[in-house]
């Protein structure tokens, strides 16, 4: 186990609460998807305002086993200052396939304040903490993220739920990975991987994605090593240690369901 590992093992819930004060223990909160404070601050400044205001959402911080502590924001979570101190936070990754077993993929938009300009997965974001996505168990949680799955294939893909319901999501693990974007920012998180299978409609918002396509698996492999293109670097752990056992086995995924938490430390 890395030295980062045992540190963020080490937080229990009082000490994340006491380590970070912009985490709010969950019975100290509204039930508002955003803070009623203002992000717009120095670390801020010059970015998109759209996204400087999805800043202000409020993520789930969790502790090493996945269980919620707090609301923290968008904002704070994703700040390598507190990343390295180890504060954890939940998220999740669709991949969804079309019916000729194509993977649905984004550019992140350039309006993006972490990992803009990077190719990545269908969508990936947070379940907030709000009732509709905060779960306390795994089954709850798994809940949690597929309704925030189908939120942000809306915000980002224009993707309706009539396209991709709740029902069309098959959660298959976890995954506890950490990555640093550029200069303040970077991620740690819990990921919750969900599969979906679906014709969907896209109509992108480009203020959050800049492109997308529908690709094979070969197309992908031939992207991976196009050296002018760049990778949000969860979707090339996912890539490089899941996706393509899970691409050839699309009838057949739920053998690779499980209730553990992936360690990619």
């Amino acid at each position: 186990m890395s030295s980062y590992a045992k540190l963020v093992q080490s937080l229990s819930p009082e000490k994340i609460l006491a380590d970070f004060p912009d985490v709010t223990p969950l019975a100290h909160t509204s039930g508002a998807p955003r803070s009623s404070g203002s992000s717009n601050d120095a670390v801020l400044a010059g970015h998109d305002e759209e996204q400087i205001r999805l800043m202000e959402e409020l993520c789930i911080a969790c502790d090493w086993e996945d269980k919620p502590v707090g609301a923290v924001t968008k904002k704070a979570c994703h700040l390598m200052e507190n990343i390295e101190k180890g504060l954890l936070h939940r998220a999740f990754s669709v991949f969804l396939f079309n019916d000729e077993g194509k993977l649905l993929i984004q550019q992140r938009a350039d309006e993006k304040i972490t990992f803009a300009g990077m190719w990545t997965n269908t969508c990936c974001s947070h379940p907030l903490a709000i009732k509709s996505e905060l779960g306390y168990d795994l089954v709850s949680s798994v809940a949690g993220a597929k309704n925030a799955a189908v939120r942000k294939l809306e915000h980002e893909l224009g993707i309706q739920a009539t396209d991709v319901p709740l029902d069309c999501f098959q959660y298959l693990t976890r995954i506890h990975y950490k990555a640093p974007s550029t200069g303040l920012w970077g991620e740690h998180e819990v990921d919750y991987i969900l599969i979906a299978k679906a014709n969907a409609k896209v109509e992108a918002n480009f203020n959050e994605i800049k492109d997308h396509k529908y690709v094979t698996a070969g197309e992908l492999k031939a992207m991976f090593v196009d050296p002018e293109l760049v990778f949000t670097p969860w979707f090339k752990l996912i890539c490089e240690s899941y996706l393509f056992k899970w691409w050839d086995n699309l009838d057949n995924l739920t053998q690779f369901e499980d209730n553990k938490i992936n360690r990619m430390l």
